[in-house]
């Protein structure tokens, strides 16, 4: 650094390189455990060409039959799709409690429910504890045949040169660049997965080790290096995945990451076609959108279904570029014709579900909040589906009252006690809320999302 001068090392031989100003775009590389059997040749991971080509040439040379990824992230689902379309037997292994783990739960299980449908086994909560010559050992003590394994367990910044330069490191432990992708030494750049980078919402340094935020920044440091002064202003964390025929997508905060970060949290929970119903093709699309509860402002969005969640999420992204609040996005004026929406698109839709609820038109519970309510044992879980979705998955505890009885049937129902509306969606349930705010019941809150969501808690 003091002579300005990189040394590199070739088959030619050393060479020096002077420089002015340099950039350190090395990357990530992937997180190799220190396993026993680690090393074998049928271990492999996913991060270059190369690596592709000797998987490829595996699978031709040996014909496995099963294959074990370790790690339910987006390369774990996308290698999961790919060699169940190669004819292998697929278990996907994920130490936490959920694929995707940086969804809420209730998308994890989505994501979850359609690998299995498709045939990949799922298991959460266990990791690898050794790898045999033709299975795996998992940290339950349990085996499962490998012939092949792939690791996809996260990435680590590249940062054994950098830190031999002395270049200053983060507290999330990537390499520390300012608002102009300047290092510690204001003659060095950075971009890329190697570096912590600003998240809009929580407004501190994280690392995103996406391509998005990585072509971007190398767009911005070309510059800066060039004289300019653009400033890169971070990164939502927006993406999105394959999941065989469904669609998963986040952008900004989960619910869960919301609250951790202590932000006073509400959530709209929605199900609604991508277009209009009633012409030919539409297809259920769930969208959460998670805001401020004092004042609408968007905090992130997740959304799932086999069309249109992208669509919907590159939508919200922009949201929240825009500082929007649940009012502007309930005002938003988006492209309509039925083949590509409806009148109200589930954008507009979850905005008015979510002003709803701020307004005190129709309180909302999530989730979490109803399993925790139900446990004081001091409200009434009031189920409001008709007999056959009630006779497909009954609730325990649940006083059953279909919808279109509620109004012959108002003097079961308790009026001194909180009551939680469970529907299907969360729709049904909130006509009923207002009808029995109508009849002077007191305390009435609407599932946000309805079974559909709860089910997975």
């Amino acid at each position: 650094r003091e002579r300005k001068e990189v040394l590199t090392q070739s088959p030619h031989g050393a060479q020096v390189f002077p420089y002015d100003k340099l950039l350190l775009a090395q990357g990530g590389t992937p997180f190799i455990p220190n396993l026993p059997g680690v090393n074998q040749s049928h271990v492999f991971k996913l991060w270059t060409i190369p690596d592709m080509d000797r998987i490829h040439g595996f699978i031709e040379a040996t014909a496995p039959r099963h294959a074990v990824i370790a790690g339910g992230g987006f390369i774990g689902l996308e290698m999961a799709e790919a060699l169940h379309a190669r004819g292998l037997d697929v278990t996907l292994v994920e130490l936490a409690e959920q694929v995707m783990a940086q969804m809420d739960p209730e998308f994890g299980a989505m994501i979850r429910t359609e690998l299995e449908a498709k045939g990949v086994h799922v298991l959460t909560g266990v990791g690898l504890n050794s790898i045999q010559d033709n299975a795996i050992i998992l940290t339950d003590g349990s085996s499962i045949p490998a012939e092949v394994v792939l690791l996809s367990i996260g990435v680590r910044p590249e940062l054994n040169l950098a830190k031999q330069a002395g270049l200053e490191i983060g507290s999330a432990g990537g390499l520390v660049v300012d608002d102009y992708l300047r290092t510690s030494d204001p003659n060095i750049y950075a971009a890329g997965d190697m570096v912590e980078i600003t998240h809009r919402i929580l407004k501190k340094k994280v690392r995103i080790p996406l391509a998005g935020p990585a072509n971007k920044q190398g767009r911005i440091v070309a510059e800066n290096m060039l004289g300019a002064k653009t400033k890169y202003r971070g990164a939502l964390g927006t993406s999105v995945v394959k999941v065989f025929d469904q669609t998963a997508a986040i952008t900004g905060l989960s619910e869960t990451a919301a609250r951790r970060a202590g932000f006073s949290v509400g959530i709209s929970f929605i199900h609604k076609d991508h277009h209009a119903s009633y012409y030919p093709g539409a297809t259920p699309l769930t969208l959460k959108l998670v805001y401020q509860a004092t004042d609408g402002l968007l905090l992130g969005a997740e959304a799932f279904g086999k069309n249109g969640a992208d669509k919907r999420i590159d939508v919200l992204a922009t949201a929240l570029h825009g500082h929007m609040t649940l009012a502007d996005l309930a005002e938003l004026d988006l492209a309509y014709a039925p083949p590509y929406s409806s009148a109200h698109d589930p954008v507009n839709m979850a905005a008015f579900v979510g002003l709803n609820h701020l307004s005190h038109f129709s309180s909302l519970k999530t989730a979490q909040e109803t399993i925790e309510a139900l446990q004081t044992g001091e409200v009434v879980l009031l189920d409001l589906r008709t007999l056959g979705e009630q006779s497909k998955e009954p609730i325990e505890g649940a006083l059953w009252i279909p919808a279109d009885e509620i109004r012959d049937r108002l003097n079961e129902i308790p009026r001194n006690v909180p009551l939680y509306l469970l529907s299907k969606d969360g729709a049904l349930s909130h006509i009923v809320l207002r009808i029995l705010v109508a009849e002077g019941f007191d305390t009435v809150h609407n599932i946000a999302g309805g079974l559909s969501a709860i089910r997975w808690f």
